[in-house]
């Protein structure tokens, strides 16, 4: 151990290591909170794959929290489902999570408190309107960045009025609010909210134009915060014709009315933020733009002036332009030679290979039709009637050169002329026969 003097003046201090001290601070919460019981709401509950759950408890107004450790046998006892915003009541020891030196609270009892009736009701009713789908992201409307006039529902005595008003008097003081003031705590607060956001409404519909509505109260407890919980207030503010912006309560108390509403803001003076952006942004985006907007015109203005000082250059000396022009067209009429010549050698080329192509085609070509008339000679040779006639057979004809196809055709004594392969006899017919032979045959 060694000792650290201070200033000189002879004084020690002990100079611990970090495990000393830890463990030395851990013993003394040991004993003095040996055995405490600690109300807040859960955050973030996880179940390890040990079986051990880890969560924060937090206050009703969120400025502290604790880290708490529950181990697998205190929490197969628990005889309910821990979940986000329950409200509890866990009895434990209060000690340091060594390894990172962190107070926490090792909980070995866990029970319900206050409002855990309450939300319960919260969880069923939430789980009611979410399956009809009033909670969907396909419904949610987008809120407009320039408003003219926003509706604001709330009491008109409450804290959370003067922070709108205050932050849209501020951030966009040219935009008109209309206030439906309404009671926001209470038996009587959703009947009288629910009435407010039908007032706005018909207002609405009727020529007064809304861009968008904040439904706004300060924080308290789920109590408090209870009337914005109710089934009517959900399906009013779902079936508002405005996009509503629902600012109730502090950051961490979560209502039925956030999960309905358009948007949800944390603290009613974020929903008026969200509503009305900043005038100086606004001011500071059109400077921005007009500054852009003259440096652009005055770069497009200098380089006009420019085009426009080499035209009067050029116009003051015109033997220069004719120069050039000159030189220009005797480029494209050396170019247009150059190509015209490329052309015909290309064609003389192509010609020259076509000219190849059909000399080596002719003959072959000739000799095809060569064989293709002497098949055909072949095939009408053999159809000639010249060697019918070698065969034997004659051809018979009258005078007047008429083929004889039938004994009707002649008449006895009459003179018929019979074609033979070699040449012509003339015939005269002595004699037919009867009827009944040519029936006969």
């Amino acid at each position: 151990m060694t000792a650290w003097r201070d200033g000189g003046q002879g004084a020690s201090a002990r100079v611990w290591g970090v495990s000393a001290l830890v463990h030395a601070i851990s013993d003394s919460l040991a004993v003095r909170f040996s055995d405490c019981v600690v109300r807040g709401e859960i955050s973030g509950f996880t179940r390890a794959a040990s079986g051990h759950g880890y969560f924060t408890l937090k206050d009703a107004h969120g400025n502290a929290s604790l880290r708490c450790a529950m181990f697998r046998r205190a929490l197969s006892l628990v005889d309910f489902r821990p979940t986000e915003g329950m409200l509890v009541e866990a009895r434990g020891n209060l000690g340091v999570y060594e390894a990172r030196g962190e107070l926490q609270l090792v909980v070995e009892e866990l029970h319900q408190a206050g409002a855990g009736a309450l939300f319960e009701q919260f969880l069923r009713l939430k789980a009611k309107l979410e399956a009809e789908g009033l909670f969907d992201a396909s419904r949610k409307r987008p809120i407009p960045r320039i408003p003219l006039r926003v509706a604001v529902v709330t009491s008109l005595g409450a804290a959370a009025l003067r922070d709108v008003l205050t932050a849209l008097g501020r951030r966009a003081p040219h935009v008109e609010v209309v206030v439906f003031p309404c009671s926001v705590q209470g038996v009587e607060a959703p009947a009288q909210i629910v009435d407010a956001m039908a007032s706005m409404a018909a207002a609405h519909r009727a020529g007064l134009p809304f861009d968008s509505v904040i439904v706004c109260r300060g924080g308290g407890s789920m109590e408090d915060l209870w009337s914005f919980n109710d089934e009517r207030v959900v399906r009013a503010i779902v079936g508002c014709p405005v996009p509503v912006v629902c600012g109730v309560g502090h950051e961490t108390d979560v209502t039925l009315a956030d999960f309905a509403a358009d948007l949800r803001a944390p603290t009613p003076t974020a929903a008026a933020e969200l509503v009305a952006q900043d005038r100086a942004q606004w001011l500071q985006a059109l400077e921005a733009a007009a500054q852009l907007m003259s440096h652009r015109v005055g770069a497009r203005l200098d380089g006009l002036a420019q085009r426009l000082d080499q035209v009067a250059m050029q116009l003051s000396r015109p033997a220069q332009a004719v120069s050039r022009h000159r030189h220009e067209l005797a480029l494209a009429e050396r170019r247009m030679h150059g190509a015209c010549l490329r052309r015909i050698s290309l064609a003389t080329q192509s010609t020259s290979a076509q000219q190849a192509r059909l000399c080596r085609a002719a003959p072959s070509r000739v000799n095809l039709a060569e064989q293709r008339l002497a098949g055909w000679a072949g095939r009408l040779e053999a159809l000639s009637p010249q060697r019918v006639l070698e065969r034997g057979y004659a051809w018979l004809s009258d005078d007047a050169g008429q083929p004889i196809c039938s004994v009707t055709q002649a008449s006895v004594g009459q003179g018929v002329q019979a074609v033979l392969a070699d040449g012509r006899l003339g015939m005269t017919v002595s004699r037919k026969p009867d009827e009944d032979g040519i029936k006969g045959g």
